[in-house]
């Protein structure tokens, strides 16, 4: 049971009398007459008396001392973590050239204050994101009239059909931020970068301003469910393969001019150099690619396009909006082996990474004393861990993670060698400091490990602090930038993320009996769940330990692979798909930088999200009188969705007051949601749905997979959860299975076209 309060002493008045007086045999043997009326029992009395009141005084412990008790034994309260976030600076109406922002440039959403973490170009040019979305279903006049149209395209019949498609902007509007699945024709996006509306007549001149500069490309990846972390004995981390994008711009002749062949009209590409703010994957993370450009030659776009070429086969899409053709200073192309359109959330131009902090500066702190273990605290918390720059008497000290591996602050000798010698300590510096990053506490050595602070020494600070939980904002929050150029606008085109609270004092003393039996180091299975659920950023709603298993050997189970330790973990709420959440990339990432230092270096950590096998159920029930069935209908649907969720019920108790209450493992295991390969039998689901008041007889339950007939059982191994498609309850006998799957419509076999642009009507 998790401790609310802890006690120093719980002895009471009339057990420190008992106590006292067992003593005096012990040591005052002549001392034999122990009544009330001696002298000396009465002063045991009295003594006894005084110090149950300080006892009780003790034990009325304030938040402080809470707090402190907490770090004498040494459990660590965790810091306030800080959002990330993606922004675009734009160059709306400054001069005509590339600028250049260092990193660290103060941005603010309202009051919360964030910082740039790279440098960037900012370009006078705007960015419009199309793709060519596949028109479906078109009219058969439709495709009749355009295969016409295209009839003599290039100067030969067509080998292909037509492909209509219209161009889109990307992405198309707000119901895009869900993640749905875009059809394009190429599986491309395209970039159009367009002269600012000013410059619309000289875009030659916008070209030259852009020659040679980098362009800072943000991408924000759709972050999907189907991923996965393994952290090597060496400790790499490691993830599944994906795609690479590649950036190019339309590679065009010197004169503009394409061939007057037809059959060599065929617009050519080049690939520009790319590299990646942090080395990051840009298909499993937000981040910034930044892309050289070529020199303004380069940047050029043909001058002799026939009227059915803007928008064919390969050539940029054709745009509909008057003005913007006018405007184009070049297009970059975004392609990857994937349909790219359907993988990516939002991409843009002038982006950079954010973080979510604040810096202080010269923040003068008490004056050193020139005692042991000196303690002062930082007035902004919580201190982003690592930013701290501390100078004592002007000179800069350094940061460490214990004091007990700091030198002395003066060389000793070393009583184990000859006289005089002294130990030379070049790899341990003394003057050193350790940071509490939740509290702001800044703590010092004692001389023998660490320097103290001489007397009267000067303090002062650099360091970058956060806001917690209020850092992770709505889209278009962060407006304004002090330090920014006239001219210049800033905007966050999604959300902010990443950002969480510090741990409260009530939630350490929770983990106070788990981390004296961890440590903080990943060794048992009850290790592994109280660590990962610690893990800050994320909502955990789910934590499962498979020691001794892979995921990655076919047909085993816990215990036949030594040296593997599998982790299941489930998000507490998944946006995208409720009743069956998986871990995204992000949310995975979290846990594995959480974990890696923790965990011993032998072992081998998998991090999985479940693998969910579809069901379908089918119950008729029979209601007792004066049962309204729509209300008895819904009652048995969440009875048999909650028995069969993936996650635990919203008002069960926590899992360490489940296993110390009840002592029963497999009440536990079963609070966390469907056990791990537990088979899902239709007899259960009978005897759920007969439980539900107001039921007076379940007839039948069918219950199938996707695709197959009715089944008694459907077994479960490995990572395997049920997921349920539908559920229905039908008053009588049950629905049958191939008329409640019958809305599912089979994908429709990939056609080959060719891609050409339709003409919007106009009135």
């Amino acid at each position: 049971m998790p401790l609310t309060i802890p006690t120093i002493d719980g002895r009471r008045y009339q057990e420190l009398v008992d106590e006292a007086l067992a003593r005096i045999p012990v040591h005052n043997p002549e001392w034999t007459n122990f009544n009330q009326s001696d002298p000396g029992v009465t002063l045991i009395e009295l003594f006894a008396f005084l110090t149950e009141n300080l006892l009780y005084r003790a034990n009325q412990i304030p938040e402080r001392n809470r707090r402190k008790f907490l770090s004498l034994l040494g459990v660590p309260l965790l810091p306030g973590a800080s959002a990330r976030g993606v922004v675009t600076i734009s160059n709306d109406r400054g001069p005509r050239e590339a600028v250049t922002l260092s990193r660290g440039v103060e941005l603010r959403a309202g009051p919360v204050p964030f910082r740039t973490v790279h440098s960037l170009d900012v370009l006078p040019v705007e960015a419009r994101a199309f793709y060519k979305r596949t028109l479906s279903d078109p009219a058969e006049e439709l495709l009749a009239h355009y295969r016409r149209l295209y009839a003599s395209f290039r100067g030969q019949p067509p080998t292909e059909d037509v492909l209509l498609y219209e161009t889109v902007p990307f992405p198309e509007r707000e119901t895009d931020a869900a993640g749905r699945a875009r059809e394009a024709v190429d599986g491309s996006i395209w970039i159009a970068l367009l002269a600012r509306r000013e410059d619309r007549q000289e875009v030659d001149a916008v070209r030259a301003a852009l020659a040679g500069k980098t362009l800072s490309l943000g991408v924000v990846p759709i972050i999907d469910g189907d991923v996965s972390r393994r952290l090597s004995p060496r400790g790499a981390a490691t993830t599944d393969t994906r795609p690479v994008i590649r950036y190019e711009i339309p590679r065009v002749p010197a004169d503009r001019l394409l061939p007057n062949d037809p059959a060599l009209r065929v617009p050519q590409y080049q690939a520009l150099d790319s590299r990646t703010v942090g080395d990051v994957d840009v298909l499993a993370e937000p981040g910034v690619v930044q892309l050289t450009l070529p020199s303004a030659r380069e940047l050029a776009l043909w001058d002799n396009l026939d009227p059915l070429e803007p928008g064919a086969g390969d050539f940029p899409p054709a745009l509909d909006e008057p003005g913007l053709d006018e405007r184009i200073v070049t297009w970059v192309r975004l392609r990857s082996s994937g349909a790219l359109p359907g993988q990516l959330l939002w991409v843009g131009i002038n982006a950079a990474m954010i973080d979510q902090r604040a810096r202080v500066f010269n923040e003068v702190l008490p004056l050193g004393n020139g005692e042991p273990d000196q303690l002062v605290t930082l007035a902004r918390t919580p201190v982003i861990p690592g930013s701290v720059t501390l100078r004592v008497g002007g000179e800069q000290w350094q940061e460490v993670d214990d004091l007990l591996a700091a030198g002395a602050e003066v060389p000793t000798a070393d009583l184990r060698r000859s006289p005089g010698a002294v130990a030379p300590s070049p790899e341990r510096p003394s003057k050193v400091y350790v940071v509490e990053a939740e509290s702001g506490a800044v703590r010092f050595g004692d001389g023998l490990r660490g320097a103290r602070p001489f007397a009267n020494a000067e303090i002062r600070a650099d360091y970058d602090y956060g806001v917690g939980r209020p850092g992770n904002v709505g889209k278009d929050a962060i407006t304004t930038g002090p330090s920014l150029p006239a001219g210049f606008t800033v905007t966050n085109p999604v959300r902010t993320w990443g950002a969480a609270d510090a741990e409260t004092v009530a939630d350490g003393e929770k983990q106070i009996a788990r981390h004296l039996q961890h440590r903080d180091r990943l060794v048992s299975v009850a290790d592994y769940d109280a660590i990962t659920r610690r893990t800050p950023g994320v909502d955990i709603g789910r934590v499962d330990v498979l020691p001794a298993f892979s995921p990655e050997l076919p047909a085993n189970e816990p215990g036949d692979a030594p040296g593997a330790v599998t982790l299941l973990v489930i998000p507490k709420t998944d946006s995208r798909q409720p009743e069956a959440p998986e871990p995204d990339r992000l949310f995975l990432d979290a846990i594995c930088r959480y974990l890696d230092p923790r965990r011993l270096v032998t072992t081998e950590l998998f991090l999985r999200g479940p693998v969910y096998r579809s069901i379908w159920v089918s119950l008729g029930i029979d209601i007792v009188a004066g049962a309204t069935f729509p209300q008895l209908r819904e009652d048995v649907r969440r009875a048999l969705l909650q028995y069969l969720s993936p996650l635990p019920p919203p008002d069960a108790p926590a899992l360490e007051d489940v296993d110390v209450v009840l002592g029963t493992p497999a009440y536990a295991e079963r609070r966390k949601g469907w056990p791990l390969r537990k088979a899902v039998v239709d007899l259960e689901l009978l005897a759920v749905a007969s439980r539900v008041p107001g039921v007076l007889l379940v007839n039948r339950v069918l219950l199938a997979e996707s695709t197959g007939g009715a089944t008694n059982r459907i077994g479960m191994t490995g990572l395997e959860l049920p997921r349920v498609l539908k559920v229905s309850v039908s008053a009588g006998d049950p629905i049958d299975l191939d008329e409640l799957r019958r809305g599912q419509r089979p994908d429709a076999p990939p056609r080959s076209r060719v891609p050409v642009p339709i003409v919007p009507e106009e009135c």
